[in-house]
């Protein structure tokens, strides 16, 4: 049986996002891009529990898995596997908490019209977000 390779994160406040700009080097996969949280599975991490974690890591959010209001299994952007993208919602007064990690250069909220529009997005983040919003 295949396992799950990892996990991203849509992380609404209002109308916004939370994105941030991967570090710009060329060991990793689209450098220098806008990103969402998330990452790789740890172990034998459910899909909840990769997110979750990958958004503590990032963003110094820490959510129970009960808030996520949406999963989807998609095709890994490796084209081998297969991945989750997952969905929540935060509060104002969580996103005020955001402690961003050592992972990318900078984060920001974004307008999510704004975000599906970037051309240095990553392109399977786009796609997926669409599918979220019934686009």
């Amino acid at each position: 049986m295949q396992h799950f390779k990892g996990c991203k994160l849509v992380v609404k406040c209002n109308d916004q996002i939370i994105t941030y700009k991967r570090d710009n080097i060329s060991s990793i996969s689209y450098p220098n891009y806008w990103d969402l949280p998330g990452g790789g599975r740890e172990g034998n991490e459910t899909p909840e529990d990769c997110a979750l974690r990958e958004l503590k890591e990032e963003f110094g959010v820490e959510l129970c898995p009960s808030r996520i209001h949406y999963k989807q299994k998609v095709d890994s952007h490796t084209g081998f596997g297969y991945a989750y993208f997952l969905a929540v919602t935060i509060t104002e007064s969580e996103l005020r908490e955001i402690q961003f990690g050592d992972e990318g250069q900078y984060w920001q909220l974004m307008d999510i019209e704004a975000y599906l529009a970037l051309p240095d997005a990553v392109p399977s983040n786009q796609q997926r977000l669409r599918g979220y919003l019934n686009l």
